[in-house]
C-alpha cells in the first residue's frame, strides 16, 4: 500500500537507491532546486532529512522568497517509490509554474499507481494545512502526470510557459 511519511534517517540505502536512478536529473518533490548534488553521503542525507523537516516547520525562517513546504517520502513497505512536496504558500513562481503539490516516483516503480495514490494522500494533508484550493502543474507533455491529477480531481485552468495548470477544490 502506497504511503507518505515524513523524511527519515532509516532510510538511507532505498533513498539513495532511487535517488540514483535519476541519473542527475531534477526530481519533483524532493526540495533539490535545478541538478541536485552528486554522490549525497549519509552525512549529507541526515543534513538533507533535517533541512526537510525544518522547512515543514511553521516557526522556521524562511529565505526571502521561500515558502514552507511539508516534504514526503512516498513509500510501500520497506520500498522507497519517490517524493512529494506540500507548500504551503504560493510565491509568482509556485503560481506560474510551480503548484502547491510536487512528486517524482522513481524510473522502476512508475506506472504501478504509486502517483495517483501519493496524490490523493497529499490533498487532505493539504486541507489540513489550510490550503483550501489547490495548484497543480504539469509540462505540457507530460501525460501520465496530466492523467494523476485528473485522477485526482484536477480542474484544468490553462497553460502557461509549458506547463498544465490545475486546480483541486
Amino acid at each position: 500500500m502506497t504511503e507518505l511519511i515524513t523524511p527519515d534517517l532509516q532510510w538511507y540505502d532505498e533513498w539513495r537507491a532511487a535517488y540514483d536512478e535519476f541519473g542527475g536529473v531534477h526530481m519533483d518533490g524532493s526540495g533539490y532546486f535545478g541538478t541536485p548534488p552528486p554522490e549525497p553521503s549519509r552525512d549529507d542525507y541526515a543534513a538533507m532529512v533535517e533541512n526537510r523537516l525544518a522547512q515543514g516547520d511553521p516557526s522556521t525562517q524562511m529565505d526571502p522568497g521561500m515558502v514552507h513546504c511539508s516534504f514526503f517520502w512516498i513509500t510501500e513497505q520497506d520500498s522507497f517509490i519517490g517524493w512529494l512536496a506540500i507548500r504551503h504558500a504560493l510565491n509568482d513562481f509556485l503560481l506560474e509554474q510551480g503548484g502547491h503539490i510536487g512528486y517524482s516516483v522513481r524510473p522502476s516503480r512508475r506506472r504501478e499507481g504509486h502517483a495517483s495514490r501519493a496524490l490523493g494522500l497529499a490533498v487532505p494533508l493539504s486541507r489540513e494545512l489550510g490550503i483550501d484550493r489547490i495548484l497543480l502543474t504539469c509540462d505540457a507533455d507530460n501525460d501520465a502526470s496530466r492523467r494523476t491529477i485528473e485522477a485526482n480531481g484536477g480542474v484544468f485552468e490553462d497553460e502557461r510557459v509549458g506547463k498544465l495548470r490545475y486546480w483541486i477544490g
